[in-house]
């Protein structure tokens, strides 16, 4: 019998009792079902056995480990649910390439017919696998055998993935048959995915899966068609390049070749901001452009870059930040939690903005306000503006897109571009590359530089970040005029030289030691890339320091 403390009650347990078995038990515990353990601080999968005496939690699908699980558990079920109507040739060659709302976009690459019948077919099939509670087997594999294995199977991406790993052994999952590869955690079975929808999408299929915040309830699909063009832009473009995995990242750096994609990819950005001048010029009447974006996204060296370009096609752009208009901070809001609200609209003296936006239309002179954050007051330092004939504001926030922020605006006067981060990369073909993990590391790599913060306080505030995005931007991005893309194909292999030291140094047993255990995992997929290769205004350069622009 074996010791095991579990919510400070002591238990014995026979040796080699699963942990899914104890879960049942303290189940009634919890609001939602239960998605993995924690033996004495290190994650477990239910499927593992206690061996020794050691103290357990859990944690649920509400937990950012316990939903990542089950979209990693639901993929691979719905590859094996392709795999097993459609055979291995659509398994292997579909891809899940990117997420429009909370649906998961998987192109077949003409595989399988994207339609209603096929639809209805695959999760009938996920259906059938889930019913039988069919097990996910996890094995550990020598490098070559595994590499052999997905070779067998056509995953070439796996192989080529592999070559770059610096272990001896790889972990494999398998659930009747199907072997695939996922970095992070699996449910013990497929009788645990219980909520999910297929519907037929563009080239392929949408994968819909609950929020973490509600993870017993499919929301509804959202249509965001500029945002999902903008996405198969970007993948176009890197399948053009020969890139679309991070196996395909680690063969050009190997070559010696990245140094020219850089430069093409930074040339390709420029050619995109100096299309989206062209047509703010080209509207005539712009007095006002907009720019908005999550956190990290590389706002303020596009706003430099478009004003370059602006000032090539004879205009006079004038940068303004929305931020310069929060109120003075005995007047902020505050959240549920008592703490300040500065991701709301009601942050910001809105009604001040729209009167001095007003009398600079006008064509008055207006002193412009200056935000003093160490002292949480804004201030006027006599700069003051008036807008000639060719005179355009370059206005960046995380409102921009609103028009409650603007209201006194005439529309015609504005131009509202949405930037973000929209990585297209994957690990592999059924691995994709969270946006959020390229901008969380983007802001923790900037933060430590520019203002002390450890890796720990950023991973902290991003859920607090996050919330912020999904009230304030992403509801507001389908009415942008122009949308781009600031994810760089290669930056990630930047960022890992600057990010892993940080991550390193966040203790064992801290809560957020489980989001840097994973992405150092993640990192480590990557070669690394010197920054010294990137052109001193690029948008990387904003995050890793060395920007010709105050950033």
């Amino acid at each position: 019998m074996v010791k095991v403390i579990i919510r400070g009650e002591q238990r014995e347990y026979e040796k080699g009792t699963s942990f899914e078995t104890i879960a049942k038990e303290f189940q009634k515990d919890y609001d939602t079902e239960i998605a993995v353990a924690l033996e004495n601080g290190k994650i477990r999968e239910l499927f593992k056995k206690v061996t020794r005496e050691c103290t357990v939690d859990f944690f649920t699908l509400k937990d950012e480990v316990g939903h990542k699980t089950y979209i990693r558990t639901a993929t691979m079920l719905f590859f094996k649910a392709v795999h097993d109507l459609f055979g291995n040739e659509a398994a292997s060659q579909s891809c899940v390439e990117f997420t429009i709302g909370h649906g998961y976009y998987v192109n077949t690459h003409d595989t399988v017919a994207s339609n209603r019948e096929n639809a209805e077919k695959i999760k009938a099939k996920m259906l059938e696998i889930v019913e039988k509670k069919t097990p996910f087997m996890k094995r550990s594999y020598p490098l070559d055998e595994a590499k052999d294995l997905f070779t067998a199977q056509g995953m070439k991406d796996k192989e080529r993935l592999f070559s770059y790993r610096m272990s001896s052994a790889v972990n494999v999952y398998e659930i009747d048959g199907y072997y695939d590869y996922y970095y992070g955690y699996m449910l013990p079975n497929a009788g645990y995915v219980k909520w999910f929808d297929i519907i037929p999408y563009e080239d392929g299929f949408m994968l819909l899966l609950p929020r973490r915040q509600n993870p017993t309830v499919i929301p509804e699909f959202e249509e965001r068609r500029k945002l999902f063009e903008t996405m198969e832009t970007s993948q176009d473009w890197g399948t053009k390049a020969e890139i679309e995995t991070v196996g395909d990242l680690n063969d050009q750096i190997c070559k010696g070749s990245l140094s020219e994609l850089i430069l093409v990819q930074e040339a390709e950005q420029e050619r995109k901001i100096g299309e989206i001048a062209k047509e703010i010029v080209a509207r005539g009447n712009v007095r006002f452009v907009m720019i908005a974006g999550p956190s990290s996204s590389g706002k303020t060296s596009f706003s430099h870059r478009l004003s370059i370009q602006l000032r090539t096609l004879g205009k006079v752009p004038h940068p303004i930040a929305l931020d310069n208009y929060f109120l003075d901070r005995e007047f902020t809001p505050r959240d549920e939690n008592g703490d300040y609200n500065f991701e709301c609209l009601e942050a910001l003296d809105v009604k001040k903005f729209n009167e001095d936006m007003i009398r600079l239309l006008n064509g008055e002179r207006v002193e412009m306000p200056t935000f003093n954050f160490k002292i949480g007051k804004r201030e006027y330092k006599g700069d003051s503006m008036q807008l000639g004939t060719d005179d355009i504001l370059v206005i960046e926030g995380i409102h921009g897109l609103n028009d409650k922020m603007s209201y006194a605006l005439p529309q015609e006067s504005k131009f509202k571009i949405y930037i973000s981060a929209l990585t297209t990369l994957n690990v592999d073909k059924h691995n994709r590359i969270p946006t959020t993990d390229g901008r969380l590391l983007r802001r923790m790599v900037r933060d430590a530089r520019t203002r002390g913060s450890s890796a720990q306080r950023t991973i902290q505030m991003w859920p607090s970040v996050r919330r912020g995005e999904e009230e304030n931007i992403f509801p507001f991005q389908e009415c942008a005029d122009a949308m781009f893309n600031s994810a760089q194909i290669y930056e990630l292999a930047v960022l890992k030289t600057y990010a892993e030291p940080l991550l390193f140094q966040i203790p064992k047993g801290e809560p957020e030691y489980y989001e840097a255990k994973r992405l150092l995992k993640f990192l480590d997929y990557f070669l690394n890339v010197p920054a010294e290769s990137l052109p001193n205004n690029s948008i990387c350069r904003e995050f890793v320091g060395g920007s010709c622009f105050n950033v």
